[in-house]
């Protein structure tokens, strides 16, 4: 008797689980078609979502953190960028996460640019000391 509960609470605990995996499932499937569907789909969404994955940062974030519009060109990233990195230097009481950040944001739009057959400059070299 005490064996046949056992089992009957572990075959319902079992359906609980399963239930509980399932929805979770295809709410993940609807969440990823909703999440291609906002980049644009088909190719083109693809490519965003490309991007955005491997800089961890989508284009509207990095515009917004550089303070910028996409239209803008490399000089005018550049230069917001520079000013941003430098009061955000850790030297003078800025954050080294949102300096972190900026550099992120930076190369999300060189990413874009590159794209978009402009090409960025390359980054400046640092010196090395001795």
């Amino acid at each position: 008797m005490v064996l046949k509960n056992i089992i009957q609470v572990a075959l319902a605990g079992a359906q609980v689980v399963g239930k509980a995996f399932g929805r979770a499932l295809q709410s993940e499937i609807r969440a990823s078609q909703q999440a291609a569907q906002r980049h644009g789909g088909g190719k083109e969404g693809r490519r965003k979502a490309a991007a955005d994955t491997s800089t961890g940062m989508s284009l509207q974030e990095a515009t917004q953190i550089l303070n910028v519009s996409e239209t803008d060109g490399h000089e005018e990233i550049q230069k917001s960028y520079d000013h941003l990195f430098k009061v955000n230097d850790k030297s003078v009481g800025g954050s080294f996460y949102i300096q972190s950040k900026v550099v992120r944001a930076k190369e999300r739009l060189d990413v874009e640019l590159r794209k978009e057959g402009q090409s960025p400059p390359p980054p400046p070299q640092s010196e090395e000391k001795s």
